[in-house]
């Protein structure tokens, strides 16, 4: 029987309830093709920094270090927004230094709309056209997020006494050609075109970007079709026609941005799985896009579809078990054929007794795991 080794990072809000259904949906999974998962609990995050004086404790990187992979929740919340020292707060602390520490520099975020749930989209029908399935590659470790930064608290003065503060935004070639690769793989595979993000209007960053992008395309891709699209279209393209967009090539700052605004076109952030890779070293972290939603934190009422389609994205990407990913998508569809939609997803036609909670959602995919039939 095969074994996996997960570690698991809860995180913060309602991070360790939606962590809870995905675990209790590979354990289907496991039944299902005997498969074992094995999993170590560690505080990462805000629950962390309250435990440990630190939001990435050594023995988290410990036990991350020494896994397959890594199945995170979301962290932090205003609890933490104000802590003193910057490097503290969960998103600072932990979540950038564990991208840096495994140079996940590729993030996979599928924005895929299926028949079943289009209601939940607060898009017109004619908007979604033939519908929505797009893949949105965005570069993690590199950009504004990772540039030099002078913060207000040093009290930086310019030529003219002027106090100011400073993210640098800066990439290199090397940087760029590896994303680019990622991204030309996924199109060529999709049979889509490539759609490179930028501002280069603006932006010498992004000018540089484009280059290197348009040179691994001419020289590694050159049967893979590119479109160019300024930023700001792209943002308003997203919203009037979103089925044009297969593939989309984002750099670190738009790509966070554009990520999200691809959830408003689903409906809701938490329909949006996500995968956080180098693909060089196989290593990453799976996790959903949104964050860790406190103000609805122990109330059972989170939908865990982003968290259980992380883990999907997991069992596909990191162990090659295709198949068994491809069990749990069809497990979460036949939730939503069913009719079943957790609250922030219901409209007014959903019946009540099709309203469902955190667990009842996770529990309806792990019993439809042992029913659904899949291909070889």
């Amino acid at each position: 029987m095969a074994a996996y080794n997960i570690a698991v990072l809860p995180g913060d809000g309602i991070g360790p309830e939606i962590t809870r259904e995905a675990i209790k949906v590979l354990d289907a999974v496991g039944r299902k093709f005997s498969l074992t998962f094995s999993y170590r609990f560690a505080d990462f995050g805000g629950i962390a920094f309250d435990r440990h004086g630190h939001p990435f404790p050594d023995a988290t990187k410990s036990i991350c270090d020494a896994a397959d992979a890594i199945m995170k929740g979301p962290i932090g919340g205003p609890k933490y927004d104000t802590l003193p020292d910057v490097m503290m707060r969960p998103e600072a602390g932990a979540l950038l230094p564990l991208r840096r520490r495994y140079d996940t520099f590729a993030n996979l975020r599928p924005v895929v709309l299926q028949r079943s749930i289009q209601d939940a989209s607060p898009l017109k029908p004619e908007r979604l056209g033939k519908g929505v399935d797009i893949l949105m590659i965005r570069e993690l470790v590199g950009g504004i997020y990772f540039g030099r930064k002078v913060e207000p608290a040093e009290q930086a003065r310019d030529e003219k006494g002027e106090w100011y503060a400073l993210d640098e935004c800066r990439y290199t070639e090397s940087q760029v050609k590896r994303i680019a690769r990622v991204a030309f793989r996924q199109a060529r595979q999709r049979n889509s075109p490539l759609h490179n993000i930028h501002k280069a209007n603006v932006l010498a960053t992004s000018r540089f970007w484009n280059l290197i992008v348009q040179d691994v395309q001419k020289t590694e891709f050159p049967g893979v079709e590119m479109r160019n699209m300024l930023v700001d279209s792209a943002a308003t393209a997203l919203v009037t026609n979103p089925s044009q967009f297969g593939v989309m090539l984002l750099e670190n700052m738009q790509g966070d941005i554009l990520t999200d605004e691809g959830g408003g076109i689903l409906g809701s952030l938490g329909l949006m799985p996500s995968a956080c890779l180098n693909p060089e070293t196989g290593r990453g972290y799976y996790e959903p896009a949104h964050g860790s939603a406190p103000d609805i934190a122990g109330q059972n009422t989170a939908n865990p579809y982003s968290q259980i389609g992380s883990a999907a994205m997991m069992l596909a990407i990191r162990f090659g078990l295709q198949r068994e990913a491809d069990a749990v998508w069809a497990a979460m569809l036949k939730v939503f054929g069913d009719g079943y939609r957790t609250g922030e997803i219901k409209t007014p036609n959903t019946p009540l007794e099709k309203i469902v909670s955190t667990s009842q959602f996770g529990d309806l995919v792990a019993e439809n795991v042992s029913r659904v039939e899949v291909g070889r």
